[in-house]
């Protein structure tokens, strides 16, 4: 077996692809009743958006493995907030609040859970403005809900065959050992963080991109056939061409959740100012592949290549125009 072969393999076996798997059946539910008439985009996106007098309101929220909260209570806090900020931008839009909900056993179980939250608001600039809370559940528990406004979105669904597929991450960060968290926010300079989101909806509103998102547990990878999937596409990516910090194994890095990473798709034309506006701020971002119209995405190296997966085969998270004409 190859090592494009082997690699591969790992990616689609990976366990954050399998959470996004999980998806479909809820989405097949909800596609089922009537969809809300005024949403702006279809179910699947990163955040809902409502078209709100000369632009959209933005919602989406995140919840948490109960064992992630037990075992990493501040950062997942912190990433409560972070995520769902990520989201946001990964719309073009911009963060107005939060609220959460978090369930314990007793105050003091909470109290890291709220410090890691607090921090992070303070940081991306984002209230915590309500929500609710449980002190005596037998376990903790959090999820985080976020509203936002954009003035033109970015959409997992706007992206178009023969564009090019690229990734933007910031690559000043470190491994949360041993889990796959690249951690590249709770080191950094507030004002430096909030200003390389604003990137994302400068994008938006300057027309240079409409089709983006932000990657998630699923990693580069499982994030970009999420995009894909979304617009009914498939397309190649070229494995040599993806931003990596040195000396971390490419198998880990693919499918590790990133603070700040996104993957954009965009008409040729517009690549080499979108590189260079993320390469003023420090972010790695190249052209790591192109869309077509096979809804097949494979990947390359200067060898060979492989089939990730076929979504007319096997859907990922059933959210696809295509599917649902």
């Amino acid at each position: 077996m190859s090592d494009l072969s082997r690699l591969t393999q790992h990616i689609k076996q990976s366990i954050g692809l399998a959470h996004k798997r999980d998806i479909a059946a809820v989405a097949d539910m909800l596609a089922k009743r009537t969809p809300f008439h005024d949403s702006a985009v279809p179910l699947g996106d990163d955040c809902a958006a409502i078209p709100d007098q000369d632009g959209f309101l933005l919602l989406a929220t995140e919840g948490f493995l109960n064992d992630f909260v037990a075992a990493q209570p501040w950062f997942a806090g912190y990433c409560g907030v972070m995520v769902n900020v990520s989201d946001i931008y990964a719309m073009g839009g911009r963060p107005v609040a939060v609220v959460d909900a978090i369930w314990s056993d007793g105050e003091q179980k909470a109290r890291p859970v709220l410090e890691g939250m607090i921090a992070a608001s303070e940081i991306y600039g984002v209230p915590i403005v309500g929500g609710h809370s449980n002190l005596r559940n037998d376990r903790p528990q959090l999820s985080v809900a976020i509203l936002g406004r954009a003035n033109r979105l970015l959409s997992s669904f706007e992206a178009k065959a023969g564009q090019k597929l690229l990734a933007a991450v910031d690559l000043r960060g470190h491994f949360r050992e041993p889990y796959a968290w690249w951690d590249a926010s709770t080191d950094s300079p507030p004002e430096r963080l909030r200003e390389d989101l604003e990137l994302l909806p400068l994008l938006a509103e300057t027309g240079l991109c409409a089709a983006a998102k932000d990657i998630s547990m699923a990693g580069m990878i499982g994030t970009m056939l999420m995009l894909l999937e979304c617009s009914g596409l498939g397309g190649t990516i070229d494995m040599a061409s993806i931003p990596c910090p040195p000396g971390i194994p490419l198998e880990r890095w693919l499918c590790c959740f990133p603070s700040y990473g996104f993957v954009l798709s965009a008409e040729d034309e517009h690549t080499e100012a979108i590189i260079e506006l993320f390469s003023r701020r420090g972010i790695a971002c190249a052209v790591i592949g192109e869309t077509d119209a096979s809804g097949r995405l494979r990947l390359a190296d200067a060898d060979s290549e492989e089939l990730l997966w076929d979504l007319h085969a096997e859907p990922l998270t059933g959210c696809s125009m295509e599917l649902k004409q």
